[in-house]
């Protein structure tokens, strides 16, 4: 962890505070519950911490409107709390990557609630602000990613103001010098306090096209989303114009520039673009930031093909760039029911994570991910997103991958004495680390298994990736580091595969703990996959 290029190939554990561990018996997780868990999750082999937002905020959308970029919110402990957890992270070997919330802010913002006072105020073009049309009407068609017209309009300036998701989250101007200046102020503020990492939330929202030229609309084949309902009408436009402009380019440069001065600092960028892995590879060139990620394994395909070709597709582009892979997130519904069912198998769950953490790349893993945590069902009255709420029934928003880790099988799961902000669900009262803790078969002991050994393995953390061919469901490629190359077989489905050694390989099979294991059958020249089963092999000279 001494080596400043730490974040190439790390493994994330991202925590979303709300729904970790609550200390003060109101319901909602704080920075003193990281802070007493932190032996656990360094305990799973992890490089580093995600910490979802503990800034000031209303809370309109759980932290991700910000009121006050230097303040930790009263709701999750004060700065003494997060400078305790930093200490602590750092004397147990953990990084600390924080979210930052660059492109909006909350409405509540000092910044906000200046700009909108009048046209002359000292802010009043640090915000998105827009004439209405002749007809009142918002001045183009963008939408919000939430539903609706992405424009609010305030009467005190006779003017719309653009906000890309929730109307309290109004859009900066970042075409303005001083809010360039002014967040970059704010990144350097949490790096002199000692963190090692930023996740950069919708990065690439930050700049939106300055004449406001409408985006054209979307055929109905073709609107897909990544991490929204499939009736929202965010769908049925491109969106060339409210994100990803070329000006960002310049900002993600200075900001580069800045955490540069910051040995070891390291940057994550969220990407959601209508070609998510183009902007990837742009964004990562050399000079801007260090990784990105972005929704292509956080949808509902799961198929070898589907993977091979997002990840291809991305080497072919990517250049010197570093992906980060996740399946799970704090957005999304949770890979063990997204892909694995309604009743997700252990095999299931601890083959996810072999998957995941042999990509090229550096990992993301959300919590409760080594659990293999389903989607919790919250019934409607118990709803909290806004997003969810606007959407029921067909789309029941993201509290079903937001509800409380269970550490116990108890009442409130050892997340609370409160009443929880979010149910526990029953589902997973069974799966709670102390339930797992005491079997050493769990898909949590899997989960450490793997890891452990990754880390021993450095053509897993920084090598080469090539695919093979194989039929579904399994999926096959070759990792290459220096002289070393490890071809790995992961069978996706519930049956027993048999699959061709390629030609020229002569394999040795390596003990993989953590998956169920395959076998090489060298003298049949073939390797026998069970179902969710993985064969981890040497590739040597084939045999003259």
């Amino acid at each position: 962890m001494s080596n400043p290029a730490w974040w190439r190939g790390a493994v994330i554990y991202q925590i979303y505070p709300r729904s970790f561990l609550d200390t003060d018996d109101n319901g909602v997780g704080d920075l003193p519950g990281i802070i007493e868990k932190l032996d656990y999750v360094a305990s799973l082999g992890v490089d580093a911490i995600w910490i979802s937002p503990f800034f000031k905020s209303p809370m309109a959308d759980f932290g991700y409107d910000i009121a006050d970029y230097r303040e930790v919110d009263p709701l999750f402990g004060t700065m003494a709390d997060f400078d305790r957890l930093l200490e602590k992270a750092h004397a147990l070997g953990l990084k600390v990557m924080i979210d930052q919330v660059l492109s909006h802010t909350s409405s509540a913002h000092a910044w906000f609630r200046e700009s909108r006072e009048d046209r002359t105020n000292p802010k009043a073009d640090w915000y998105v602000w827009a004439e209405a049309c002749d007809d009142g009407t918002p001045p183009n068609n963008w939408m919000s990613l939430f539903g609706g017209v992405a424009w609010r309009w305030e009467p005190r300036r006779g003017q719309y103001y653009l906000h890309n998701f929730l109307a309290a989250q109004p859009d900066l101007n970042f075409h303005h010098p001083d809010v360039r200046a002014a967040t970059l102020a704010n990144l350097r503020f949490w790096l002199d306090k000692g963190v090692d990492a930023f996740r950069l939330d919708a990065i690439n929202f930050c700049f939106h096209d300055a004449k406001l030229r409408d985006n054209p609309p979307k055929p109905p084949e073709k609107r897909v989303g990544r991490g929204f309902s499939p009736d929202n009408p965010y769908a049925f436009q491109y969106h060339y114009y409210n994100n990803t402009q070329p000006e960002n380019l310049g900002f993600l440069e200075d900001l580069r520039r800045l955490t540069d001065e910051y040995p070891g600092v390291a940057t994550l960028g969220e990407i959601s673009s209508e070609d998510s892995l183009a902007t990837m590879a742009e964004y990562t060139r050399a000079g801007r930031l260090h990784m990105a990620y972005s929704f292509e394994l956080l949808v509902d395909d799961f198929s070898a093909g589907y993977i091979r070709q997002t990840v291809e597709t991305l080497e072919a582009k990517v250049d010197e760039g570093w992906p980060c892979w996740a399946v799970s997130n704090h957005d999304v519904a949770r890979a063990a029911s997204r892909w694995g069912g309604a009743a997700p198998s252990p095999d299931f769950v601890k083959l996810l994570a072999a998957l995941v953490g042999s990509l090229r790349g550096s990992v993301c893993f959300y919590q409760g991910e080594e659990l293999g945590l389903p989607e919790a069902d919250v019934p409607f009255e118990a709803l909290q997103d806004p997003y969810g709420i606007a959407f029921w029934p067909t789309f029941k928003g993201r509290d079903g991958c937001r509800t409380p880790m269970p550490w116990l099988d108890d009442d409130d799961a050892g997340f609370t004495r409160g009443k929880p902000w979010l149910p526990v669900s029953d589902a997973h009262r069974a799966r709670a680390v102390a339930q797992q803790e005491a079997d050493a078969e769990s898909p949590l002991h899997a989960f450490r298994r793997f890891l452990t050994w990754r880390k021993t393995q450095p053509v897993l953390v920084l090598g080469d990736i090539h695919f093979l061919d194989a039929d579904e469901p399994v999926l096959m490629f070759t990792r290459t580091y220096n002289s070393e190359t490890l071809l790995i077989a992961l069978n996706l489905g519930a049956e027993e595969r048999i699959v061709p050694i390629p030609r020229d390989f002569r394999l040795s099979q390596v003990d993989c703990p953590g998956p169920r294991n395959g076998h090489v059958q060298a003298q049949h020249g073939s390797m026998s996959l069970p179902g969710y089963a993985a064969v981890f092999a040497r590739v040597g000279p084939a045999k003259t």
